[in-house]
């Protein structure tokens, strides 16, 4: 098993934990228990790491893609064009998620992805993805990584981008 992998896994735990036991800035009473996790999240709405490949690909119209996982993750790999957005646990990521889709219509294809921690695990991409949805977006996705994004995309050779580009 190479460094890299071991290095990106562990980063990975260590985020995941983080976002899961520490009160996030901006919420009084935080409690895990309030944010369902990523498996409450229709089977319909997730679009595999190949058919996002394909539609960064060949699309003509390009999705907004919008990470809500935490920024060392981000800075050490991420979707080329993905928008670094902060965790969607977090209340103030999500006045920042407001704030980026706000001029956008509402017909916009957007995908969003953390990528932090297995599926199952993951306290992120739900709260994003409801708060798309109250705010009347018709064409949001979540991109299903089962484990992380270093086993799920980066290791399966997809392109990547390194640091906050």
């Amino acid at each position: 098993m190479s460094s890299r992998f071991v290095r990106f896994g562990t980063a990975c735990m260590i985020c995941c934990l983080t976002t899961l036991s520490v009160p996030r800035k901006g919420l009084a009473q935080w409690n895990p228990n309030q944010i369902q996790p990523a498996t409450a999240l229709s089977q319909s709405v997730l679009i595999q790491p190949a058919e996002l490949v394909k539609a960064l690909q060949f699309s003509k119209t390009k999705p907004v893609v919008l990470n809500v996982g935490p920024k060392m993750l981000y800075q050490q790999a991420h979707i080329p064009g993905a928008e670094f957005i902060g965790p969607g646990s977090d209340s103030e990521s999500i006045k920042q998620l407001r704030a980026r889709v706000q001029s956008l219509p509402h017909s916009t294809v957007i995908v969003l992805y953390c990528g932090c921690c297995p599926w199952a695990h993951c306290p992120n991409v739900t709260p994003a993805y409801t708060e798309l949805r109250r705010m009347g977006f018709i064409n949001v996705k979540v991109l299903y990584i089962a484990d992380n994004l270093g086993t799920d995309w980066v290791y399966k050779g997809y392109l990547t981008v390194r640091g906050n580009n």
